[in-house]
């Protein structure tokens, strides 16, 4: 009869650009466990609140609003009250917005208990915060990071593959200035969660960095006794 493992849960954290959603779903697919798209989630409703002309300012219309927003995934899609906005959320636009919106603590307590309800069964996570907030019990936190040279440049390689106009000298600029936002906004700032591994990626391949953590994945994750 074939050992069960026990649930495990994998924050990976970072900086803008560090390629934490693509690392952290193949991480999942090679350790077998769920992957959370926290990512996703703050655009969605970046996009959403922006779409319905409410401005990144804590208000009771917000509140309000929030608690009718239904996020909802798919396979490799996310819809937002039954819209799937999938590729409306990965556009500059939305890049330029969400971390204000991120920043908002009605906004991230408003989706504390959302993500923390998908880790019964363990999960891999990425984000700013699933470390040091959300998932502050995970037996595996990552915080992976790269120079800001680097990220700037996998960011300008991926929206000239998708076709878009990229000015790799404005990606720099923006990856920069949303780095100083993250590490030094009040709600949740960008830091590495206490007993975290640093990895950083810079000369690192997409291929290096999952088997990497895979293998620290292996270590935490034992068999439950019988």
């Amino acid at each position: 009869m074939a050992e069960e493992k026990l649930p495990l849960i994998v924050t990976i954290d970072g900086p803008a650009g560090a390629g934490k959603s693509t690392i952290a779903r193949l991480v999942a697919e090679k350790i077998g466990l769920p992957y959370l798209d926290t990512g996703a989630i703050y655009r969605a409703i970046a996009w959403q609140l922006n779409e319905m002309n409410v401005g990144p300012e804590e208000s009771p219309e917000m509140l309000k609003l929030l608690a009718d927003i239904k996020i909802s995934f798919g396979l490799d899609t996310i819809s937002v009250n039954g819209r799937d906005v999938t590729k409306e959320i990965r556009t500059p636009e939305t890049d330029k917005i969400v971390s204000a919106y991120a920043a908002l603590k009605c906004v991230r307590d408003a989706l504390l208990s959302v993500q923390r309800a998908q880790a019964v069964k363990g999960l891999v996570a990425d984000g700013r915060d699933m470390g040091t907030v959300v998932f502050p019990e995970a037996e595996l936190k990552v915080f992976l990071t790269a120079s800001a040279e680097e990220r700037a440049k996998r960011r300008w390689k991926e929206r000239v593959a998708r076709g878009e106009k990229a000015v790799y000298d404005e990606i720099l600029e923006q990856v920069n200035k949303r780095d100083d936002y993250d590490m030094h906004r009040t709600v949740a700032p960008l830091c590495p969660a206490q007993g975290s591994i640093i990895l950083d990626s810079t000369e690192m391949t997409v291929d290096q960095v999952v088997d990497a953590i895979a293998s620290l994945a292996a270590e935490y994750r034992k068999p439950s006794p019988r």
